[in-house]
């Protein structure tokens, strides 16, 4: 897909407060505030006692988000999401003939977990339930039940495949009362979605710098049990994503071992207090639903349906039908709609044909009726008369 370059656009007509750039409509990348951009402004040291206070701080103010109390250790690590979740998998699942590690899928993340337990050469099972809908507690139970071999269960929270929201707190009763070690991808949910890690006796959960907190890309974090963290030594098939050694790091001396993103932490920093200041879990929470429910309204009004019923699609991400009209592209309503200022998902995961909008990031359900009233417009051009899909 072609794309044109925002800052030398002169065809951009975007609303105002995002500069010269669309509206993020994504699960991450998103839109953050100017202050956190401001925050990137600086040039820090890594080895600055101030740079490794700031992480400390991170640290401590992420273990107390999650309700992660004593006992538990949060260990920062370079990278996207994705490689917070092969450092963890890499520490902690099952690395003997004997033992498995279970994967519950609903969507291409929780293939993805999969797809890295392979290419450690870990022995899994998988429990997929296709992409439209949640697992059920029965179905993990009973899995369990059925394979002794099975020692842990990753469970992937936000499914942004399709947006669906699995029942963390009954999938996490089942793997706790069978005794089970409990990994979870909060991903795209922690910091808008409550979880609380001790309440629901989780042990290891992972998430990124890019998403509910609104910071911007470059590193992940895996918040999980000093015990099972102490057991991992040597168990690592990486030198760089060995999260043992990067607790030990950052235990000893405030740094990581090899360069840190410095601007990112720095944004993730004034991220953290952002996100404190609007009220925490609850307010942003809050925020990202109503931002849900003005566009999920305004695109049915248009004719679209959406993938999802509304008690199972969360607040993060909707996930809509392509339009059955023959006039409907949606490489072009991809980009004519990004000429307006708005950014959506491009391409589909689902097993159906779909586009998907985000409801996450600095933005409010006026940015979210404008995007409604630009897709309408965009509509209009294209020539199509209605949203709704093949039935």
């Amino acid at each position: 897909m072609a794309s044109i370059p925002f800052a030398r656009s002169a065809a951009f007509r975007g609303p105002q407060g995002q500069e010269d750039m669309p509206y993020l409509l994504t699960p991450g990348p998103l839109t953050t505030s100017r202050t956190v951009k401001h925050a990137m402004l600086a040039d820090w040291g890594s080895r600055d006692i101030e740079f490794r206070h700031l992480i400390g701080d991170i640290r401590q103010r992420l273990l107390k988000l999650a309700g992660a109390a004593e006992g538990y250790e949060c260990v920062l690590m370079q990278g996207s999401g994705t490689f917070a979740i092969e450092a963890a998998l890499g520490s902690f699942a099952a690395t003997k003939k004997n033992r498995k590690t279970c994967v519950v899928i609903n969507g291409a993340y929780g293939e993805r977990c999969a797809r890295i337990l392979d290419r450690l050469r870990r022995p899994k099972t998988t429990l997929d339930v296709g992409d439209s809908r949640a697992p059920a507690p029965e179905e993990v139970a009973q899995l369990i039940e059925s394979d002794p071999q099975i020692g842990a269960v990753v469970v992937v929270h936000c499914e942004t495949t399709s947006g669906i929201v699995n029942p963390l707190p009954e999938l996490a009763a089942v793997v706790k009362s069978h005794g089970k070690v409990l990994i979870v991808d909060a991903m795209s949910s922690f910091g808008a979605i409550p979880l609380d890690m001790a309440e629901l006796d989780i042990d290891v959960m992972i998430s990124s710098s890019n998403k509910c907190i609104e910071g911007v890309p470059g590193f992940g974090y895996v918040i999980c049990r000093r015990t099972l963290l102490e057991r991992s030594q040597g168990r690592s098939h990486s030198l760089a994503l060995d999260l043992y050694d990067q607790w030990q790091a950052m235990e000893k001396n405030g740094q990581f071992r090899f360069t840190p993103p410095t601007h990112t932490l720095a944004a993730f920093h004034q991220a953290l207090m952002e996100h404190a200041a609007e009220g925490g879990v609850k307010a942003r929470g809050g925020r990202y639903w109503t931002n849900r429910d003005v566009l999920v309204k305004g695109m049915r009004g248009l004719g679209f349906e959406t993938l999802l019923a509304d008690e199972q699609a969360g607040p993060i991400i909707q996930t809509f039908l392509t339009p059955a009209d023959p006039n409907f592209s949606f490489e072009a309503f991809y980009e004519a709609l990004r000429l307006r200022g708005y950014a959506i998902y491009p391409g589909k995961l689902t097993e159906r044909d779909t586009f998907r909008i985000g409801t996450i990031g600095q933005i409010d359900e006026t940015v979210m009726a404008a995007a409604v009233a630009a897709i309408r417009d965009v509509l209009a051009d294209m020539g199509v008369k209605s949203g709704a899909p093949a039935r």
